[in-house]
């Protein structure tokens, strides 16, 4: 069982519901994991469905609340948000704070099968069993409507969340999301430490998992033209071709001038958030 006890921290009106921020002793990575939440209007009259952020590498449990402007529209769709941490800290793995995309905050959402790395990597597992059960602990939150976004790694983690637990994710969608770790830089550092052999690489690649196994319902993914991670690190292409080729249902919006950050996230939240809505409030 899961330690479903949490601590905490701080906590903000926001919207005429609360942004709080929280701390707990966590089974799967073996440390204190933190989290945050906001929680809408909607959800003092019972419990209403909840929607995941995954953040991006170098990224805390403050950043999505803090930056990407969700709230307003969380609000008035009456969803919940959840913005885990991006990995565990203060392991004392060698190298573990050497590098910003590997380590500390780079945690790539996957279980490590790797030494040193499995014992306290476990991200996959926090993620999609251990932080669920916190959260129907101790928040107003429906776990029969849950869906899950991100950035960059983080929308990595929410492509293959999703893809691989779709009983689980009613709906998914991402910004800027490494679609094909399995070919780029950031993906062949982090699945070359934490994962013992390459045969497992592809069950933690989105387009990989997406040729095989597509979902029933819509993938919504936002990419801006002036991002500059774009040509070596994202390959929304690749993941475009695969769903074509799967017939998986993908909205891919690519929007001149636009570049990898907050900036461009807060401008196409709203969308993402109804987009969750209408499957999740449905």
């Amino acid at each position: 069982m899961a330690h479903t006890s949490i601590e905490t921290t701080d906590k903000k009106k926001c919207f005429g519901g609360a942004v709080s921020f929280h701390s707990h002793a966590s089974e799967a990575t073996g440390t204190t994991m933190n989290f945050s939440v906001y929680t809408p209007p909607a959800a003092e009259d019972g419990n209403v469905p909840v929607l995941y952020y995954l953040a991006g590498l170098t990224c805390t449990e403050e950043t999505f609340q803090i930056k990407a402007g969700a709230q307003r529209y969380a609000a008035e769709n009456g969803i919940i948000l959840v913005a885990p941490d991006t990995s565990p800290r203060g392991v004392g793995n060698p190298g573990e704070d050497d590098d910003y995309d590997f380590g500390t905050g780079a945690g790539f959402y996957i279980d490590a099968t790797a030494e040193p790395w499995s014992k306290n990597y476990n991200m996959y597992s926090y993620i999609t069993r251990e932080l669920p059960e916190a959260i129907s602990a101790n928040f107003p939150a429906n776990l029969e409507k849950q869906g899950i976004f991100g950035h960059s790694m983080g929308g990595h983690g929410a492509l293959t969340l999703a893809l691989k637990n779709p009983e689980q994710y009613k709906s998914v969608s991402a910004f800027a999301p490494i679609c094909n770790p399995t070919d780029v830089p950031w993906g062949k550092k982090a699945f070359g430490n934490y994962l013992a052999d390459e045969s497992e690489w592809k069950d933690h690649d989105a387009t990989e998992i997406v040729r095989a196994k597509p979902l029933e319902h819509h993938i919504l993914i936002d990419q801006g033209t002036d991002d500059e991670f774009l040509g070596e690190q994202l390959s929304p292409e690749a993941f475009e071709k695969a769903c074509e080729e799967s017939g998986q249902p993908l909205t891919l919006r690519r929007h001149d001038g636009y570049g990898h950050d907050y900036y461009f996230i807060s401008t196409f939240m709203g969308d993402h958030i109804r987009h969750h809505a209408e499957t999740l409030n449905g």
